[in-house]
């Protein structure tokens, strides 16, 4: 077969004067809290609670500073002779690739790419293919469940852009990605805490987000840092604690903790702490408001139309190919 996959990688600053582009995907977290009248405030606010956050983990101060850039990939798929999406790419992938900078040196330190991880084959497979799967089996009356390859399509993509040259130049690493920790699993605290990720606490079983996940060829830990409430996933190839430097693990904790206690203030901005065993809740009340405008209802509606959108653009023109490059291709 004569398909070939190449990427291109734009990136963009995320700070208090960030707005999104045409071309950014619009349910990620970043973009919901840069839109509407409240825009500048939410920005503002959410960088100063993951700079406090930071420095917190780093011991106290104001010493350090995390710095944010939007990172874009595109896929540009070709099918035979011709660019099959004329030349322009399809969005693919966004995530936030974190620096640290130290006020006292000047020196930028590099962190870890991965936050906010979000795709548009994602969202492809969880707002419209998994919803129109279940729908049938349930009118099939053979129940639920998911398809047998959920999530391969999306999993070998990851692999292909990681390995890219267009990701390993910029990037010394693969992506940690960290999320919340699931509400359909029970989670129980084990072995020693780790100096910055804290307590370490293991699920009960997998959820469709660790097999999702697994399908890219990451595993999972869940940790809750010093001084959080709850856990949070982390899901990462190699080694967790041994890759990455401490203050690389902080910036990403500063950051994810706050979008999750902005996106999921039920768990992450909760007034109890999680305790030797904890099963997260988004109906739990008793919990604090972050002061920041976020419309998770918009989040879930926008997710269904950039599904359909990859399905039309990527998925349904090019299913043979894709098919057909699924069954000789290797993970790597």
């Amino acid at each position: 077969m004569t398909t070939d996959f190449s990427f291109s990688i734009r990136t963009t600053r995320f700070d208090e004067d960030y707005v999104p582009s045409s071309g950014s995907r619009i349910t990620t977290n970043f973009a919901n809290l840069a839109r509407g009248e409240h825009r500048r405030e939410n920005l503002r606010r959410a960088l100063r609670m993951i700079d406090e956050r930071a420095n917190e983990l780093a011991g106290g101060g104001d010493r350090y500073a995390v710095e944010l850039d939007i990172v874009s990939a595109d896929l540009h798929l070709r099918a035979g002779a011709e660019p099959a999406d004329g030349g322009e790419g399809l969005p693919l992938i966004e995530m936030l690739d974190v620096r640290i900078l130290d006020r006292e040196t000047g020196e930028r330190l590099p962190g870890i790419t991965g936050n906010n991880f979000s795709s548009y084959v994602r969202d492809h497979d969880f707002s419209v293919r998994l919803p129109a799967h279940q729908q049938a089996a349930g009118d099939a009356g053979s129940g639920g469940g998911v398809p047998e390859d959920f999530g391969v399509l999306h999993g070998r993509l990851f692999r292909r852009f990681i390995s890219s040259d267009a990701y390993r130049e910029r990037f010394a690493g693969p992506p940690v990605v960290c999320i919340s920790v699931s509400t359909s699993r029970t989670y129980r605290r084990i072995g020693a805490p780790h100096p910055v990720l804290g307590d370490e606490y293991e699920a009960d079983g997998s959820s469709l987000t660790d097999l999702y996940f697994a399908r890219m060829g990451l595993q999972v830990r869940c940790f809750k840092p010093r001084g959080a409430v709850a856990p949070l996933a982390f899901y990462f190839e190699g080694d967790l604690l041994a890759d990455h430097s401490d203050l690389a693990l902080i910036g990403t904790i500063a950051t994810m903790e706050t979008f999750q206690r902005i996106y999921r203030p039920e768990i992450y901005n909760a007034r109890e702490s999680a305790g030797e065993v904890y099963r997260p809740s988004l109906g739990s009340t008793d919990h604090a408001d972050t002061g920041i405008v976020y419309d998770r209802e918009e989040r879930s509606r926008l997710g269904v139309t950039q599904g359909r959108f990859i399905q039309e653009r990527l998925i349904a023109p090019h299913q043979e190919h894709l098919e057909q490059w699924l069954a000789e291709e290797v993970v790597r």
